[in-house]
């Protein structure tokens, strides 16, 4: 899934290409990537594209005063095409779920893969007006999201750790790959209560967040769309790398189910050498 450091330099990749330009086509593919109808996908066409922005995983692309606001979802993405094919596309069981096409004939596609469709597409004339984004915490790489605000977040959080980073309406942008490399930073296990953190290891964690995220979005700064999903996973150091040597330690990084998903840590760096109880796991095999 694309979280905060792809989005922003996704941002940053449309802002230099969508900006000052026209859009002459909005095209559903997939009528079900459409989350609003009021205004209407055609509302967009024949409007000036004025800026793009990100709010937590959310994309938004506004043109004199209409915003086009994508979340990407699990299996979304973004491809962005010089010369877009002549004709509309063909609707059919590909992954293009919806085109747009600027004045110069360049424009981008919207894209889904696999079969759960989750891809989301909203036209309004507030980003606030999707309860998804109203509901948003604060972005962690603001200038205002500093330790105190931070702490104040986790005071009183009795889930753990990695469950609170990736609540989108307690901090925006993060999700499953960087919850589990913010909490490999800090050395701290997934499993801990973000209400037991005491001050110093608040601080430790905080540092951990911010460096990660912040490392993470100048590696993919400048890079074309079609490149970001490869240096994500490039820089990587323990989601996604089941039974590879942690590059800090050398130990075996471990895998655990957790939630709707599954995590990835360091036993010798996060959890004291101990690896965690797989309650799924645990449950097929009463």
């Amino acid at each position: 899934m694309p979280e905060l450091p792809e989005v922003e330099a996704l941002k940053g990749f449309l802002t230099g290409r969508l900006v000052g330009h026209r859009v002459v086509r909005a095209l559903p593919v997939a009528i079900s990537v459409l989350k609003t109808y009021d205004p209407p996908l055609t509302a967009f066409e024949g409007r000036e594209v004025t800026s793009v922005r990100r709010h937590g995983k959310f994309l938004d692309i506004e043109a004199d005063g209409l915003h086009l606001v994508t979340h990407l979802a699990r299996a979304g993405w973004l491809r962005w095409q010089d010369r877009l094919p002549d004709g509309p596309p063909r609707p059919g069981k590909g992954p293009l779920a919806l085109r747009v096409a600027l004045e110069t004939g360049e424009g981008f596609d919207l894209t889904e893969a696999g079969t759960q469709k989750r891809l989301a597409v909203h036209v309004v004339r507030d980003p606030a007006d999707i309860p998804a984004v109203a509901r948003l915490g604060p972005d962690p790489l603001a200038g205002d999201f500093d330790e105190a605000r931070f702490a104040g977040l986790l005071e009183g959080e009795r889930r753990r750790l990695k469950g609170a980073l990736r609540d989108q309406g307690l901090i925006a942008g993060i999700g499953n790959a960087y919850s589990d490399e913010i909490l490999h930073a800090a050395r701290m296990s997934p499993y801990k209560l973000a209400s037991s953190l005491t001050p110093e290891e608040t601080r430790h964690l905080y540092e951990a967040l911010r460096s990660t995220l912040t490392a993470a979005v100048e590696r993919s700064r400048g890079l074309a769309a079609g490149s970001l999903k490869a240096e994500k996973k490039s820089g990587l150091r323990v989601h996604g790398r089941t039974g590879e040597p942690c590059p800090v330690c050398g130990d075996t990084v471990r895998e655990v189910s957790f939630s709707d998903s599954a995590l990835q840590y360091c036993p010798t760096c996060q959890t004291g050498g101990k690896p965690l109880a797989d309650r799924r796991m645990s449950r097929l095999l009463k």
